[in-house]
């Protein structure tokens, strides 16, 4: 059969369920990526595969007629074929409550969901006691394709929503996931449990008021790789928690919002560290945040390690870098120090504008002070001059130009590093040696670093498809790209 057209590959998922005794789910451990180097965004229908069209079950595009009970006889109809099948949403508005699209299915994998129209949620509370709206669970292998739009229909619940901030072992992806995403009552996406998460050319949209309207919120998961995503909202584009581990966020357009954050750790007991985090090519507008991480003052231990930010592009933001161990403790915290571990942190060729005097605030812990944190590049402006910086307890490593560094009370000492050797298991290429604003006079000559180097990221539209959704091309980074990819994933909700 021919090939579809005008389809936009958005998330591509494998799923599969964990369980410890029956009940508890645990962060699931890789496995081969089945479909690595596969271009999802040219769909072609299998020679005999059956589309299963929700029209033909009922469902109606008029936006009013409840065509919950028309998707689920779809749905079931596809995971029980024997042969290849796929979901087709149709053009139209169709008006669906909570609807769970569970597994194993019998069709032969991935089980495709081709969402043209607009899934609208039903604006009745009541509707979602458990607070998901859609839920993808026990699946190996699932692709959701269309250039469709997800409607969550959230003003009719922001007035009401409580703080979404979850403590919990069930997993799931909550809120909106997919083509367009408008408007949810809560988080956009929700990934807890899962593992090998690709998410790409995905647009989320909510007003900057929308309360805890966070873009793609990340817990308990490994191998997440999030390409060539706009996100508008009302919190963080992206909010990585306990147990976020082998995460890669790259050429994401974010703004308004709160930013890309890690964080807030340690506010729960037996919090799984947060590791292996890599976010490079970004742009950020007007958003209240740049790049953060935080952590709560006193409550329980975690980590939080092996961190990259680089080529990042702000203008207009506010606190554009932050580590902030006094997550909701101000003006002057008199409660006990986080008890979060920060280490092996790097800022690179971050650049732009803001409209904070205090571009990089780093506030660490003064139990456990944050180790092996480095600026490398750091060239933002409050007008037309630099902004500053102040710091605590940390011994930040700066190479290259950084803003001036004000030590606040209780911090250390500053380390300036000119060359970083390879043998330390962290390399950065052509480190330039001048520290700004007041270069030193006895510093040794290295090379500075070429202006491609710091060039912005082009608009996401010319970002073609070419093949691969692989982030870094080059291996002088953080961390060894090749242990990326490979794995399975947990029980999935897609919920507005």
């Amino acid at each position: 059969m021919a090939a579809t057209k005008r389809v936009s590959f958005i998330i591509l998922w494998f799923a599969l369920a964990y369980f410890v005794d029956g009940k508890k789910r645990i962060i699931p451990v890789a496995g081969p990526d089945i479909y690595k180097g596969v271009n999802a965004a040219k769909d072609a229908l299998s020679p005999g595969e059956k589309i299963n069209n929700v029209m033909s079950f009922g469902a109606k595009p008029d936006g009013k007629f409840d065509c919950t009970q028309a998707f689920m006889d779809a749905w079931r109809a596809t995971c029980k074929s024997t042969v290849q099948a796929r979901l087709l949403i149709p053009k139209g508005r169709f008006v669906v409550s909570t609807m769970y699209f569970a597994g194993p299915c019998l069709t032969p994998r991935p089980v495709t969901i081709q969402v043209v129209g607009t899934v609208v949620a039903t604006t009745d509370i009541s509707e979602y006691v458990n607070g998901e709206w859609l839920m993808f669970e026990d699946l190996n292998g699932i692709k959701i394709i269309g250039g469709g739009t997800f409607d969550g229909m959230g003003k009719s619940s922001w007035s009401i929503t409580e703080n979404c901030e979850i403590d919990s072992t069930e997993t799931c992806v909550r809120n909106p996931s997919n083509i367009k995403s408008v408007d949810p009552k809560g988080f956009h996406i929700f990934v807890t449990n899962s593992d090998n998460i690709r998410v790409r050319l995905l647009k989320l949209t909510a007003p900057a008021t929308s309360p805890n309207t966070d873009g793609i919120h990340i817990s308990n998961s490994v191998n997440v790789k999030l390409s060539k995503n706009n996100i508008e909202t009302g919190d963080d584009c992206v909010s990585m928690i306990k147990g976020s581990k082998d995460l890669a966020i790259n050429k994401l357009n974010c703004g308004p919002g709160h930013g890309i954050s890690i964080g807030s750790l340690g506010k729960y007991e037996d919090e799984p560290e947060v590791k292996d985090i890599r976010v490079k090519n970004c742009t950020l507008v007007g958003t209240t945040n740049g790049i953060r991480i935080k952590t709560w003052p006193e409550m329980y231990p975690s980590s939080a390690s092996d961190i990259s930010f680089s080529d990042i592009v702000m203008e207009n933001v506010k606190n554009p870098i932050v580590i902030d161990q006094e997550y909701q403790c101000f003006p002057n915290c008199k409660k006990k120090p986080s008890l979060v571990k920060i280490r092996d942190v790097g800022f690179r060729n971050i650049r732009g504008t803001t409209v904070s005097p205090i571009a990089v605030d780093l506030r660490c812990s003064k139990q456990f002070p944050c180790q092996n944190v480095k600026l490398i590049n750091i060239n933002l402006n409050l007008g037309p001059k630099p902004a500053g910086s102040r710091c605590a307890n940390i011994k930040p490593i700066y190479i290259g130009s950084v803003p001036k560094m004000k030590m606040l009370a209780l911090s250390l000492s500053i380390t300036i590093l000119y060359i970083v050797s390879s043998e330390i298991g962290i390399a950065f290429a052509r480190a330039s040696t001048t520290l700004a604003p007041e270069p030193q006079a006895d510093s040794p000559a290295t090379d500075e670093i070429p202006p491609a180097d710091l060039a912005e990221p082009p608009a996401l539209e010319n970002y073609p498809y070419d093949g691969s959704d692989e982030l870094y091309s080059t291996p002088l980074e953080y961390f060894d790209v090749t242990r990326y990819g490979a794995g399975v994933m947990g029980r999935q909700i897609l919920a507005l």
